[in-house]
C-alpha cells in the first residue's frame, strides 16, 4: 500500500471560521492500482484548493470516514452501506465490474464448489469482498466453509485451510502462484448470478461536510471527473507508468485496467442495490431503497 501520505495545500480562509483557522477538508484515496486511473491524473494535475489527501487502504479509509477524520473518500461498498444515511455519494463515479475482474480471487486447493465445512482465510482489507464471498458461498452455492482471517502464507503453510480471499494488488500478484490453485474471480461469480455488475466502491461525502461546505464538494466532484477522462484517455500511459508496482508487463496491467470500470451507471446502481437488499436478508445490514446522491449533472 506505501506509507500514508498528506499533501499539504494552501487554502483561503472559510467564512464563518474564527479568524486564524484555516481549515481543509480531507480526503481519503486508496492508491492500488486499480484506482490510479484517477489517482495518477490527480497527482499529476497537483493539490486541489482547500483539500488534503490521506492514502490508506480500504479498511483504514472506511474507519476514519465513518469517525469524521475524512469528509469525503473512497469507500468499499459495504462501509457505505452500513452509515447510508449519514453519506451522500458523488454521481458517476465508481470502482466496478461488469464480469471478471481480476483482482478480487479465492484461491482454493479444491474447486470453490468442494469448500463446504472447509477453513476460508480472508484479507483484513475489504469487508466489501469480505460479504460478497460470504454471499456466493452461503447463498448462491449453498455451502457452508469455516471463515477466519488470514493470509495466502497461512494457505501454503496450514494444511487445514483450504482457501484465501486476496484482493486489491496482492491478488494480482497471486495471479501467476505455481501452487495449482483454483482462482475464482468473485465479480464474474456475481454477473453470473445476478445478470448485474458489482460495485466495489463509491466516493461517499459526509453529509454535514455537504451542508457546511457546497462549493469544495463541487470543486471535487469536477476534478475528480477531469481526472476520470483523463484516464480514460491515457489508460495506455498510466499503465506504462504504474505496472512496475506489481510487478506485472504494460499490456498485462493495460488488460487488467480495462476491466475496471469507474463509472456509476443506472445498471450498477440497481446491481449495488441488490447487493445491500441481500446483506440485509442476512440479517444484522441496514434496509437500503435509494441511493442518496448529490444533485449534479452527469459529467460524463
Amino acid at each position: 500500500m506505501g506509507d500514508l501520505v498528506i499533501e499539504e495545500v494552501k487554502s483561503g480562509m472559510e467564512e464563518g471560521l474564527e479568524a486564524g483557522n484555516i481549515q481543509h477538508a480531507k480526503l481519503g484515496i486508496v492508491n492500488f492500482i486499480n484506482t490510479s486511473p484517477i489517482y495518477v491524473p490527480w497527482q499529476e494535475m497537483g493539490p486541489l484548493n482547500g483539500w488534503v489527501v490521506e492514502e490508506g487502504p480500504p479498511t483504514l479509509l472506511n474507519s476514519h470516514l465513518a469517525q469524521g477524520k475524512l469528509d469525503a473518500g473512497i469507500v468499499s461498498s459495504y462501509a457505505y452501506g452500513l452509515n447510508a444515511d449519514r453519506y451522500y455519494i458523488l454521481p458517476d463515479l465508481s470502482i466496478s465490474a461488469t464480469g471478471p475482474v481480476g483482482s478480487v480471487i479465492l484461491l482454493s486447493k479444491v474447486p470453490i464448489e468442494e469448500l463446504n465445512k472447509k477453513l476460508v482465510l480472508l484479507t483484513p482489507q475489504s469487508a466489501t469482498s469480505v460479504n460478497l464471498l460470504h454471499i456466493i458461498l452461503e447463498d448462491f452455492l449453498e455451502i457452508r466453509p469455516i471463515f477466519r482471517t488470514g493470509n495466502f502464507k497461512e494457505l501454503s503453510a496450514d494444511p487445514v485451510a483450504q482457501a484465501y480471499l486476496a484482493i486489491g494488488d496482492e491478488a494480482l500478484r497471486l495471479r501467476s502462484n505455481r501452487d495449482n490453485l483454483f482462482r475464482s474471480d468473485l465479480a464474474k461469480i456475481w454477473l453470473d448470478h445476478t445478470g448485474l455488475p458489482f460495485v466495489f466502491a463509491v466516493w461517499a461525502i459526509r453529509e454535514e461536510i455537504w451542508i457546511a461546505w457546497p462549493e469544495k464538494i463541487h470543486l471535487l466532484h469536477k476534478r475528480l471527473s477531469e481526472c476520470y477522462h483523463k484516464g480514460l484517455e491515457e489508460l495506455e500511459r498510466i499503465s506504462n507508468l504504474v505496472a512496475h508496482k506489481i510487478p506485472m508487463t504494460s499490456s498485462d496491467c493495460m488488460k487488467y485496467l480495462k476491466g475496471i470500470e469507474l463509472d456509476l451507471s443506472e445498471k450498477k446502481q440497481l446491481g449495488l442495490l441488490h447487493f445491500f437488499r441481500l446483506l440485509h436478508d442476512r440479517g444484522g445490514f441496514p434496509r437500503i431503497l435509494e441511493l442518496k446522491m448529490l444533485p449534479f449533472g452527469n459529467s460524463h
